[in-house]
This record gives C-alpha cells, structure tokens and sequence, in this order.
C-alpha cells in the first residue's frame, strides 16, 4: 500500500443481478487488465459483503490519470454494458486524497 496526498480515490458500491454473471466476470477481469495499463493507475481491490454488496476502491496517482480512466473507450462501454446488463443497483464516489496515516509509518 502506497498512498499519497493528491491521489483519487474511487468507491464503486454495487449489486449484481442474477443473470449474466459469467459475461460480468469476464468484462470484470478485462477492465481489471486494462486498468493496470493506465497511467498513474496505483491499485484497486474488490470485496464482498456477506449481503452480496460488492465495493470496489480504485485508486489514481493523480486527477488527471483518474479522469483518463473514467473516460477510455472501452471503460466506457463496459460502464453501459454494466447499467445494460450486469447491475441491480450501484453507487460511485470519487475522493481526492488529502492526507495519509499509516501503521508503521514508512
């Protein structure tokens, strides 16, 4: 984990339907491919909740880098793609790092 002031951070909450979801794992896995290309792509990580609720974080060196992911062609499609046919529900918050603590410092 390396973070940092002036990063972005996003927070996709989001529930699955019941159908499609080999199609989803397959798109899932490809923009996980493809997020790792972009420049200033730092990381993301997924978890589960144990009421089905999936969160993704994806985190961005910068705004910049951020807003090229959010707006690449193919991200854009599958973005449709997910509202078409992969999601019951989601929400989506995008945070600018202000500041950071961790345990041990490093």
């Amino acid at each position: 984990m390396t973070f940092a002031p002036g990063q972005v951070v996003t927070v996709f909450r989001s529930r699955l339907r019941e159908d499609n979801q080999e199609e989803y794992g397959e798109t899932a896995d490809h923009m996980s491919d493809l997020a790792r290309t972009m420049p200033g792509y730092v990381e993301h990580k997924a978890f589960t909740a144990d009421d089905g609720e999936r969160v993704t974080l994806v985190t961005f060196a910068d705004r910049a880098s951020h807003d090229g992911w959010r707006t690449h062609l193919e991200h854009r499609a599958a973005q449709h793609r997910g509202r078409e046919a992969y999601y019951q529900a989601y929400s989506l918050q995008v945070a600018d790092v202000t500041g950071v603590s961790e345990f041990p410092p490093s």
